[in-house]
């Protein structure tokens, strides 16, 4: 049995476990990246509901995850510590959206671009 930085277990364990904890740093970084480009607070944007410009800003940090690449599993755990309960489909669904979005509007593929520069600059 290894021990790392507090973690126990086997190298594997470890890895993942590291692993989860940087997708998450960075997962954090988009939810409040998204927040701020349209206005919400964290919490409005994982209120219960269809409210378009929820849905837009909630399928923009999808994409953003699915591209860096998050796991959609880890995608799922996230959001449910948000108390925001989405299964695997409408995270594929709302990247399918989203993807759209970058790729028809300059002005989502600069907030995209804007993002993922300021996320690896932290």
């Amino acid at each position: 049995m290894l021990t790392h930085g507090g973690f126990r277990g086997t190298r594997q364990n470890i890895l993942i476990k590291l692993n989860l904890i940087m997708k998450k740093e960075l997962f954090d970084k988009y939810v409040k990246a998204v927040a701020t480009q349209f206005h919400f607070t964290v919490e409005e944007m994982f209120v219960q509901s269809k409210r378009r410009d929820l849905v837009d800003a909630r399928q923009i940090l999808y994409y953003l995850c699915m591209e860096r690449p998050i796991r959609i599993s880890y995608i799922c755990r996230f959001l449910k510590e948000y108390n925001y309960d989405v299964g695997h489909s409408t995270i594929i669904h709302g990247y399918k959206e989203a993807k759209k979005l970058v790729e028809s509007d300059p002005d989502y593929k600069d907030f995209i671009d804007k993002t993922t520069q300021d996320a690896d600059a932290h």
